[in-house]
């Protein structure tokens, strides 16, 4: 076997037909965000976040589908430019082929009852199954360079602004989102009680959504790579080599057992990036020792690659 890294357009397929796949998946998140809208999160009345909470509140308040359809177009719309300009053009192209799929989907999609909303009865599974579907329709387009829209395109521009997952921004949107809602819920309904409800399912589907969405996109989560090996030199070549703006720091170690000498290679890379490194590490030597750990709380210095 070759001792010469392995480059990464080896292993990584590249050209046409992955921009093709890429489209694929993304008309299909676009599906699936408004399978998961239309079937289990709208019919809980369930708050969502950002400006999607507020046009499903308005919904519900006037007791319209139809108007959650235009108001989310008209907003996303909105964000959309902002992610033309704030983030990237292909970003923006293809979160506008997500959301244009959502809308039309909504609108064309038969009513159907999946299962009874009502609180006494399966509107916990709805919020539960809605929020995971949500978060992997979320992930699906994060990981081909798109968004469903809404808050995922300020998390887009916050996460590479400040090194932070996407699925946090949710968390902040949906404060605003929420609170209009409820107040909505409280002038049309008029019981505390009703508003404490719907609280609490809002929780648990931003919560399922997010967490769904941090644990399947991990562009901006970070880990710690280290490699006890006899070659450093090699070892960080391969780093070098499959991601040329990642670097390495490496120093001698001892052997416990063997009390031989070694090098401790370690570099900081995201979890994106680690698969493909581990790979190309394994191919060039695979007698080296390597593990890996998350870490929180690197400096703002630390470049991710924007999404393109």
């Amino acid at each position: 076997m070759s001792n010469q890294p392995l480059q990464p357009s080896t292993i990584v397929p590249t050209g046409k037909g992955k921009v093709l796949l890429e489209y694929i998946v993304v008309l299909f998140a676009g599906v699936l965000y408004a399978v998961a809208l239309k079937y289990f999160v709208l019919p809980t009345k369930v708050v969502l976040t950002g400006t999607e909470g507020i046009a499903a509140a308005l919904s519900y308040y006037f007791e319209s589908d139809r108007l959650f359809i235009i108001l989310y177009f008209i907003f996303q719309v909105i964000l959309i430019a902002f992610a033309f300009f704030a983030v990237s053009r292909s970003f923006a192209l293809r979160s506008f082929l997500v959301v244009g799929t959502v809308v039309v989907f909504l609108w064309i999609l038969p009513e159907l009852r999946v299962a009874d909303p009502d609180p006494n009865n399966e509107r916990m599974i709805l919020v539960i199954f809605g929020g995971l579907l949500a978060g992997v329709a979320k992930a699906m387009a994060f990981r081909n360079r798109g968004s469903t829209g809404d808050e995922d395109i300020l998390g887009a521009y916050f996460a590479m602004k400040y090194l932070k997952p996407v699925g946090y921004i949710a968390i902040i949107a949906a404060t605003i989102s929420t609170t209009f809602g409820l107040i909505l819920d409280y002038l049309k309904n008029g019981h505390l009680e009703v508003v404490v409800n719907t609280l609490m399912y809002t929780c648990i589907y931003i919560f399922i959504s997010a967490e769904t969405l941090n644990n399947l996109y991990r562009k901006f989560k970070l880990t710690m790579l280290s490699v006890i090996t006899k070659d450093h030199e090699k070892i960080g070549g391969v780093v070098k080599s499959v991601f040329s703006h990642r670097t390495y720091t490496y120093q001698p170690v001892s052997g416990g057992h063997s009390k031989g000498e070694f090098w401790l290679v370690r570099t900081i890379i995201t979890h994106e990036e680690l698969p493909l490194v581990k790979e190309t590490i394994q191919a060039t030597d695979p007698h080296v020792f390597f593990y890996h750990h998350d870490i929180d709380g690197i400096s703002q210095q630390y470049f991710i690659s924007p999404i393109r």
